[in-house]
């Protein structure tokens, strides 16, 4: 028995009823689902990449208009999930990945809070001070891969964190 394929739109309610997606992410998957329903129904005709990206366009918009899609909500949501575990640089890559950037009220939020939420990873994963060179530069790289910036690193890592901080 074979399933019938959801439409473009139902395929996009269908992306967005599992987790936010960017405008370019959600392009992404929409154009690759309408080629593959393309080459499932006719093997001989490949469709126009201007008339795909057309329908798309007009999908986007309606998902959009319709209060389904905002890439306000996925920035929210991307940054809630991720700034516990990492840095303004990783986030910030990220978000880019996705063709989207902060707000200004959202960036400065992160820029306040990234010492404290560096000094909770580093507990969370060290605990303690390294007492030799190669223990700090350890810890160092960690916090470096997890986005941290230099100045909040060398802070953490010498235990220059202030409690109200």
């Amino acid at each position: 028995m074979m399933r019938q394929r959801l439409s473009l739109r139902g395929r996009g309610v269908q992306l967005l009823s599992q987790r936010e997606h960017s405008r370019q992410e959600l392009r992404r998957k929409l154009l690759q689902h309408l080629r593959k329903a393309q080459s499932d129904t006719d093997t001989d005709t490949e469709p126009e990449p201007a008339d795909a990206d057309q329908q798309v366009d007009e999908v986007l918009s309606w998902l959009q208009d319709k209060g389904y899609f905002s890439e306000q909500r996925f920035v929210e949501s991307r940054v809630h999930v991720r700034e516990g575990r990492y840095g303004n640089l990783r986030i910030r890559q990220e978000l880019a990945q996705h063709g989207v950037t902060l707000g200004a009220d959202q960036a400065q939020h992160l820029k306040e809070t990234e010492l404290a939420r560096a000094h909770e990873v580093w507990v969370r994963k060290f605990g303690v001070a390294a007492l030799d060179p190669a223990g700090r530069a350890k810890q160092q790289r960690f916090l470096a891969s997890r986005g941290f910036s230099a100045e909040v690193i060398r802070r953490v890592v010498k235990g220059d964190v202030d409690e109200a901080a």
